[in-house]
């Protein structure tokens, strides 16, 4: 089972001032890492740019358009993301419970199932197979 641990600030703690993290704090993270790594459960780790560099894209008329951005101030913007593959939920609440915390943009861990084939309708997932074969192959990891 996949699921995503986003990190995201705790809109109720004091803010910060971007002071970078100390040398002991990185290395907590990496080591962090480095654990799902050699435990085999990480697909992909990454962090995201401040929201002043992103832009929000939306629907208007039917089309694709940019909405607003970059975003001065939002209290639950993603901070980062771990993508993890592991045998249950329980399994992952465990390893979200052991990330170090001190970035400041995460305080809160949310943890989201990602969709499995099992989830797709058989009548949708008819569509997708013959859209999409190649991607298909390429998106569930086969255990």
């Amino acid at each position: 089972m996949r699921f995503m641990i986003c990190a995201a600030p705790d809109p109720n703690a004091p803010k910060t001032e971007g002071a970078p993290p100390s040398d002991e704090l990185i290395a907590a993270y990496m080591k962090f890492n480095e654990d799902l790594t050699k435990a085999g459960v990480l697909v992909t780790a990454e962090g995201v740019n401040p929201a002043t560099q992103g832009a929000r894209v939306g629907i208007k008329d039917g089309k694709r358009v940019v909405l607003d951005g970059p975003f001065v101030e939002t209290k639950e913007l993603v901070g980062g993301f771990y993508l993890i593959d592991v045998n249950s939920r329980e399994e992952a609440i465990e390893w979200a419970l052991r990330c170090p915390t001190g970035i400041g943009h995460d305080d809160i861990l949310t943890i989201l199932p990602m969709t499995n084939a099992e989830d797709i309708p058989p009548e949708m997932m008819a569509i997708v197979e013959k859209a999409a074969p190649t991607w298909l192959r390429t998106f569930w990891k086969k255990k």
